[in-house]
């Protein structure tokens, strides 16, 4: 039997639960995880349904058949084969402990993605994602060439049919434009002191300043600078008789979850982008092991 995935954005309204429900039944399918959420600060409804279809109904027929619902109540709504892989590209600069948790994770099977390409302004990271068997790409970027890289970089997206881009501790901001061309299809990962500790060596100015907490933050990239939608954010409280070298090696261990955590949401539709803020339904009880493993 086919998993499916049905997600929902739509205005707030009486019947909506009732009408998906009934035509997923009505159509032989069961609903095996399902979350909602009602916005009543801006009257927005999101819905994800995961069912199977105990009929062997394919996608496009149930698609086609649920558009009477979409239309009847206005819905952004896509449905979606759970078995498909998204189509992942990874951006690393000089830090690469974010980009070898994932290719770690993605080895396996803990993220069921498709690495589609690593790219990078430098060449630190060629060996190890050429030994993974996946396509390096460097794209050196200054002042005077961004408007040509972003191009290549656009370029890459295109050919490998790219659905998603992580910034995994990739350095260079992104232009405005490319922001808007890929809006809710890039996600970055910072550490969480902005914007207390800007610049270089921010866990130096945390151990100076004495903070006892340091994190880290996954976002959605906008063109506000680090101030997307947060996906995943988490902490790790640290003391006075630790080093600024610990608070480098435990922030780079909380960064490097952080951002599987949320890559993990997205690609499997848990993630709804609201405005300024996100709707992020966590895996059921059960439905991790599932979803791990694709």
């Amino acid at each position: 039997m086919t998993h499916f995935v049905l997600n929902v954005t739509c205005t707030t309204s009486r019947g909506i639960v009732a009408a998906i429900s009934g035509y997923l039944a009505g159509i032989g399918c069961n609903i095996i995880d399902s979350a909602q959420f009602d916005d009543l600060d801006t009257g927005k409804f999101f819905m994800r349904v995961s069912f199977i279809s105990e009929k062997g109904k394919d996608l496009e027929s149930i698609t086609e058949g649920f558009k009477p619902v979409a239309e009847e109540f206005a819905m952004d709504a896509i449905i979606r084969d759970a078995a498909d892989r998204m189509k992942v590209l990874l951006m690393v600069s000089r830090f690469g402990h974010c980009l070898n948790d994932l290719l770690y994770r993605w080895k396996i099977g803990a993220l069921p993605i498709d690495i589609v390409g690593v790219v990078s302004n430098h060449f630190e990271y060629q060996k190890v994602v050429v030994n993974h068997d996946i396509p390096f790409h460097c794209i050196k970027v200054t002042k005077d060439n961004k408007p040509k890289a972003e191009a290549q970089l656009m370029e890459i997206v295109e050919q490998t049919e790219t659905e998603l881009i992580v910034l995994a501790r990739y350095m260079q901001v992104l232009s405005d434009e490319l922001c808007r061309k890929m809006s809710g299809r890039i996600i970055n990962i910072h550490h969480s002191f902005l914007p207390s500790f800007k610049g270089a060596n921010p866990y130096k100015q945390a151990y100076e300043r004495g903070v006892k907490l340091i994190g880290a933050t996954a976002h959605y990239v906008t063109a506000d600078l680090d101030e997307g939608p947060i996906i995943e954010q988490d902490t790790v409280r640290v003391t006075h008789a630790q080093s600024p070298n610990d608070y480098v090696s435990l922030g780079r261990d909380v960064e490097s979850q952080v951002l599987a955590r949320a890559i993990h949401g997205h690609i499997h539709h848990r993630t709804f982008i609201n405005g300024n803020r996100t709707v992020v339904f966590p895996p059921s009880p059960g439905s991790y092991a599932s979803e791990r493993m694709g």
